[in-house]
């Protein structure tokens, strides 16, 4: 152990053959043990040059620069035990994780064509208001005078008995049936009425059980900054274009009435976030609508992150954004061929498609 931890890192191209010193003591190999550190470091990258030259393939093992509890002893007790049953060993370095690109002069950086202006700000908005419950509820359902022999999902009472809803009662009556009128799926018109007043409160509907949207959904997205522009490189699986890069800037502040928890303060780690699309056809049109997403508050929330556990907390909500530029170790980067599809049907299931841009003001 003591002649392994002594040999020094391996290179990119080093590679450890047999153990230095082994079989010495029993006489088997005295050549060996009569070499010096430095003739054992240059045999290691002879053998290794030999292994690439030949095809044999490289066997990544992380660490080999000692930044971590792995030690650069252990790389070279792999190399020895692999060698020592006989098989081809050559350690390379692993490839590195590439969060942002290259340093980008003010004077490289583009705006978008075809998309105003290079900034967004967002304000608190307020609900609409206006209307009740029920005469908003009343533009998306039909009222059914023989329900069919199922559950409502909402209270999962018969749909021909009276709502089991059993919180804050709506002045609706708990008997009444409605059918939305694009799903045509089934409700209680209490459940529907005491649902629509737990959320947003926004106007919109979203049908519990195929999540068809009803309006225009928002969001509860705290006030922020999203900026975006082209910058002059390209991303991997995207060499024929530049890259559009969007900066996310939400400060901490104190939660609002749509909130979990109103009138407590949140954090805000992380900012300022930046994410990267390709300067393409497609990349251009998931701009656009992440644009809306992002007027419509719905890019954001506040709630528990999934990765530390911290509650009160600005998160992503749903809409999944690539943060690694050069590399795609964690899963965030590219290259990714299905991304973009992807987070097109993840915006289509927050009610934004194509024909939201039509409705919204560049």
């Amino acid at each position: 152990r003591r002649q392994a931890a002594s040999t020094p890192a391996l290179s990119s191209a080093g590679a450890s053959g047999s153990p230095p010193g082994v079989g010495s003591a029993k006489g088997s190999r005295p050549s060996l043990g009569t070499l010096n550190r430095s003739h054992l470091q240059r045999l290691a990258i002879a053998q290794s040059r030999v292994l690439i030259a030949s095809g044999v393939p490289t066997v990544p093992v992380k660490n080999l620069t000692g930044s971590s509890p792995v030690n650069p002893a252990l790389a070279g007790i792999t190399g020895i035990l692999m060698s020592a049953a006989g098989l081809p060993v050559c350690l390379t370095r692993p490839p590195k994780l590439v969060l942002h690109p290259p340093p980008v002069s003010k004077s490289e950086i583009q705006s978008i064509p075809g998309i105003s202006h290079s900034c967004r700000k967002t304000t608190k908005k307020q609900a609409k208001k206006g209307k009740t419950p029920e005469e908003v509820l009343k533009k998306y359902l039909q009222k059914v005078r023989h329900p069919p022999d199922e559950d409502c999902t909402i209270c999962m009472e018969r749909l021909s008995a009276p709502s089991g809803y059993k919180g804050p009662q709506p002045t609706v009556k708990p008997d009444l049936v409605g059918k939305l009128v694009k799903c045509s799926h089934v409700f209680h018109l209490h459940c529907l009425v005491a649902m629509y007043n737990n959320g947003n409160k926004d106007g919109s509907l979203q049908c519990p059980t195929c999540k068809t949207i009803y309006g225009v959904k928002t969001g509860t997205q705290p006030p922020g900054k999203m900026e975006y522009h082209i910058i002059p490189h390209a991303l991997p699986g995207h060499a024929d274009c530049k890259t559009i890069r969007i900066i996310y800037n939400i400060p901490p502040g104190v939660q609002g009435p749509e909130h979990p928890n109103p009138g407590k303060s949140f954090t805000a780690r992380g900012f300022p976030r930046h994410c990267y699309l390709p300067d393409s056809e497609k990349g251009r049109k998931v701009l656009k609508l992440l644009l809306v997403a992002w007027d419509r508050r719905l890019i954001f929330a506040i709630g528990t992150s999934s990765t530390t556990g911290e509650s009160d907390t600005v998160i992503w909500n749903e809409i999944h954004h690539k943060t690694e530029f050069g590399s795609n170790l964690t899963g965030h980067g590219y290259p990714d061929i299905n991304y973009l599809d992807n987070v097109l049907a993840e915006l289509a299931a927050q009610g934004i498609t194509e024909e939201s841009l039509a409705q919204e003001k560049d």
